[in-house]
Formats: C-alpha cells, sequence, structure tokens
C-alpha cells in the first residue's frame, strides 16, 4: 500500500470552509472542494421553530449538504459537514457585525456553550454513512475592555466563526477551559470521519 487513500478518486469536501480543509490534509486524504448551494438558514428554519437542538440541526444540515452535491456528482463521495453552537439551550449563528459580536461574547463570558459537529458521507444521491460529536467549552469572565481589546485585534475575522471565536488564533484568550477533540471543536471531527472511510473501504486499515 504506497497510499492511505485506497478509492479511485479524491473525497469530494462539500464545504467552503478553510479549517476542513486544513484537517483532511493534514490527515493526508486527497479531496477536492464544493460548496453546496443550500440555503442554511432556510434549511434549517423548521427545525429552530421546533425548538430542535443544536446536534439534530449539525446533522441535517452536514446530511443536506452531502445530498445536495452528491445529486449533481453522483459518482463521487461526498462529505457534508456542520457545526452549531448552543448557549445554555439558545442557537448562536455568525454575528453579522461587530456589535454582534461584542454582544454574544459578553453572554458567552463566564459560560459553557457546547460545539455540535456533525458529518455525513454521501453517494448516488443516498448517505452512506454519518456521525456527529460534541465539545463544551467555557469561557474566562471577560471585561467590556477586554472584548474590545480582542475585537481590535481579530478584526473582520470575528464575523466568520460562530461565537465570534477561532479557536487556533487569538480567540484562545477567550478560554477558561475546553473538553473535547481538537478537529471537532474546528468543525470536522476526524477520528469518526475516519472511522467511517476504513469502514466503507476508503481509508487503509
Amino acid at each position: 500500500m504506497t497510499s492511505i487513500w485506497l478509492a479511485p478518486r479524491p473525497l469530494l469536501l462539500a464545504s467552503k470552509s478553510q479549517a476542513r480543509r486544513s484537517l483532511l490534509a493534514a490527515a493526508g486524504i486527497p479531496f477536492e472542494a464544493m460548496a453546496a448551494a443550500i440555503d442554511e438558514r432556510a434549511a434549517e428554519a423548521p427545525l429552530r421553530a421546533a425548538e430542535a437542538g443544536g446536534d439534530v440541526i449539525a446533522r441535517h444540515l452536514a446530511r443536506e449538504k452531502a445530498l445536495a452535491v452528491s445529486r449533481d456528482l453522483p459518482d463521487r463521495l461526498v462529505l457534508g459537514a456542520d457545526q452549531t453552537l448552543s448557549l445554555e439551550g439558545v442557537i448562536l449563528n455568525k454575528p453579522r457585525d461587530r456589535e454582534a459580536a461584542k454582544a454574544q461574547l459578553m453572554a458567552m463570558s463566564g459560560r459553557t456553550h457546547t460545539l455540535h459537529a456533525a458529518l455525513c458521507l454521501a453517494q448516488d444521491g443516498k448517505v452512506v454513512a454519518r456521525d456527529d460529536e460534541a465539545a463544551h467549552l467555557t469561557f474566562r469572565p471577560l471585561t467590556s475592555d477586554f472584548i474590545e481589546c480582542y475585537l481590535d485585534l481579530a478584526g473582520e475575522s470575528v464575523l466568520q466563526s460562530v461565537g465570534a471565536y477561532a479557536l487556533e488564533g487569538l480567540g484562545i484568550h477567550l478560554f477558561e477551559s475546553i473538553e473535547g477533540a481538537h478537529s471537532t471543536i474546528l468543525g470536522l471531527p476526524m477520528l469518526p470521519l475516519l472511522r467511517l472511510l476504513r469502514e466503507i473501504g476508503c481509508v487503509g486499515t
């Protein structure tokens, strides 16, 4: 075996997330990326109306992304992934502007939130496998002055991440404790993914 990847074609990632691309690349998984053409807010709206949990919404969106791309390219193995942030039952989205980011950070100060990360593999327009994991992260108590300093330094990047932080960057200063796999926090649970890829014969055992 000269390659850990055994499938004839690369994995197709239904995402534009740089973090997910970096995780796959670091694990030696050959992949191509194609963002799924779905309206995520519209897709999750019925679940939110039914007060579904963040784990349910993450699984649903991961599935919808994988299937959307798989229907267009049915011969490819497609990976869809999604992540939600739940703060004591309230699901947060990416902040729309600096003021929204500050409000999120203040609400999360001194409290524990949960990141739900789900993945779904699809082929021929059907789900092949799926899994999800959660991580629990606790912010240290934050002062208003520190939040303003953090937002000044982080800039527009805070608008690209749910919770207004990137753990692998300046966001690390916000935390008191973290429980969960690093890849799950970044939005793609790698150990469950690799297990599933081994089970379906795409990764060597």
